[in-house]
């Protein structure tokens, strides 16, 4: 990882099958200078933790489409706390009803973004509030 860079993690947690829009989003994060690093589809809360403490990413990005956003999230978050990686910022986006936003981010998700959103409002997102190792 070079020095000062953001190293950010994409995931598709639960049964959900459709990844376009998160590697359309992936893709513009690593075009945008962020290192990126994707999973793939049908991933476990379990999984997707795993991962950013063994790649040492700052922040986690979970799209969900299928409608389990406050489960996963919720889920991903104990996991983060139980294994003392907490301070891996999270956020994520898809079909996520709005009167639903501002419960995720009191337990903890630091932003939501809806189907629609500019990239260019995600990457000026993550480089507000998702800052490098050492800053």
């Amino acid at each position: 990882m070079r020095e000062n860079r953001i190293r950010i993690l994409i995931a598709k947690p639960g049964l959900d099958g459709h990844d376009r829009g998160a590697k359309i989003v992936a893709r513009a994060l690593r075009d945008a200078g962020f290192e990126v690093i994707y999973t793939g589809l049908h991933q476990t809360p379990e999984m997707i933790v795993n991962a950013a403490i063994q790649e040492d990413v700052v922040g986690i990005g979970l799209s969900i489409l299928s409608g389990a956003h406050n489960t996963l999230f919720s889920e991903v978050i104990k996991l983060l706390k139980m294994k003392g990686a907490d301070g891996i910022a999270l956020f994520g986006g898809g079909i996520i009803p709005d009167e639903d936003i501002p419960k995720l981010k009191k337990k903890g998700v630091l932003g939501i973004f809806t189907p629609g959103t500019p990239l260019d409002e995600i990457i000026a997102f993550i480089k507000d509030n998702i800052k490098p190792p050492g800053n």
